[in-house]
This record gives structure tokens, C-alpha cells and sequence, in this order.
């Protein structure tokens, strides 16, 4: 007898039973979706460490951060530093004050991160390490060229000084790693020792800059700050 000839108590009571079965494997095709759903990934935050709260400059609307490497690299992020503190304020009317601006100094852009006297004293180590030469004499620098006039065209940083950046507010981190390589070398030539010359250079940093543990680390630290990062 088919399903058409029942009388219609028990067509309809067929119906229900075979609802109620579609129903049921819906439902256990459902739960067995929902077991195989992979659970939600935890929301992951930095580790913050004291030694790196001088990131969190107070009343900062903006923040950025350039990682440097090179003598080429370190003009480009002064001139382009400037460019971010002259159209913060008139496009935006944001004060260099309520900017927190770093440049990483690393690698082979990490000698400028000392002042004018340790180039004087030690200039051809510096320049050599960093593979930089005055573009006046192509010879090894007697003076932080990035903190030098006069230049025009010779360098990339448009005139933008060290020192004028570090009036508007700019921060400097220069890697400590590179200094004690540095040390060591010109320890070597001059017949000290690496911890004498460390304490040296680190004594004669130029304004607003910081040794900071590694400069990578810096430029790390700074984006988990909320720095933007541009690469000079």
C-alpha cells in the first residue's frame, strides 16, 4: 500500500514522523558542525617592559618611527621627519609637541648617532665601519656630517640637521650592539680597551638619543607602541 492510499489520520501522522526525522538529522548535523568548529584565537598583546617606556611620550596624537641603516638612510629620514612635523601642523594644526617622532640608528647608520668630538678623535674608524666619507674631501669625516652645514646636494638630508630635529621634539635610539662593534674597533686602533671606548661614546651621544639594547629591537618595540614605520 502506498502512501497515497492511507487514509488521512495516518498520512498525516506518516508526515510528522517523517518531519521529525528530517528534523532530528538537521539538528545532529548541526551539532556535529559546531564541533568541528575551530574555537576563536586568543587576542595576542606585547609584553611591555619598563626599559622601553620611553616610547610613551605623554599627549601624543601621532606616532612614527624610521629605521635606518645607512649614511643615505639616516639624511632621508631627517628631511622626511621634517616633512611629517611641518604638515602635521599646517594641514592638520598638530604641534611637533604632540608628536612622537624616533629615528633608529643601526648597522651602518649607528656612528651618527655620536657627537661632533668623538669624530674628530675617531673619524677614521667611524668612517670606515660605516663605509662614509666626507663628500667635500673624500676623506674620512673630522665631524658628524648630519649635524654639518654647507652641504647642499652632498648629502641627502636637505639641511636637516641632528640637532635641528632633536629642538622640535625628535628622539634618536641608537643600537647598542653596533656601538660596542664600533668600540672594539676603535679600541683595536687606538690601544684601549672595548669597555673604556663604550663608556666613551656613550657618554658623548648627541642631543636626544638613547642607547637602546638593539636597534632591531627598537624598531620592534616602537610598532607595538603604535609607531608607524617607514625604512630609510
Amino acid at each position: 500500500m502506498d502512501r497515497d492510499s492511507l487514509p488521512s489520520s495516518e498520512r498525516r501522522s506518516f508526515l510528522t514522523r517523517l518531519n521529525s526525522g528530517l528534523i532530528s538529522l538537521a539538528a545532529l548535523a548541526g551539532v556535529a558542525m559546531a564541533q568541528d568548529k575551530p574555537a576563536p584565537a586568543e587576542h595576542w598583546e606585547p609584553v611591555r617592559h619598563p626599559k622601553d617606556d620611553w616610547f610613551d611620550k605623554p599627549s601624543v596624537k601621532h606616532r612614527l618611527v624610521f629605521d635606518t641603516t645607512t649614511m643615505d638612510g639616516v639624511g632621508e629620514a631627517l628631511a622626511f621627519a621634517m616633512n611629517f612635523y611641518s604638515a602635521n601642523k599646517a594641514e592638520y594644526g598638530v604641534e611637533n609637541s604632540e608628536l612622537g617622532l624616533v629615528i633608529v640608528l643601526r648597522h651602518r647608520s649607528a656612528a651618527f648617532g655620536f657627537n661632533d668630538a668623538m669624530w674628530a678623535k675617531y673619524g677614521a674608524t667611524l668612517a670606515t665601519r660605516s663605509k662614509v666619507e666626507d663628500p667635500k674631501t673624500g676623506k674620512a669625516p673630522t665631524a658628524n656630517l648630519y649635524n654639518a652645514t654647507g652641504y647642499g646636494e652632498g648629502l641627502t638630508n636637505r639641511g636637516i640637521t641632528l640637532e635641528t630635529l632633536a629642538k622640535q621634539g625628535g628622539q634618536f635610539a641608537v643600537c647598542a650592539l653596533s656601538t660596542r662593534a664600533l668600540a672594539g674597533q676603535i679600541a683595536r686602533a687606538a690601544g684601549s680597551t672595548t669597555e673604556a671606548i663604550l663608556a666613551e661614546l656613550t657618554a658623548n651621544l648627541v642631543s636626544n638619543a638613547r642607547l637602546v639594547p638593539a636597534g632591531v629591537v627598537a624598531v620592534s618595540r616602537a610598532q607595538e607602541r603604535g609607531y608607524t614605520l617607514v625604512s630609510c
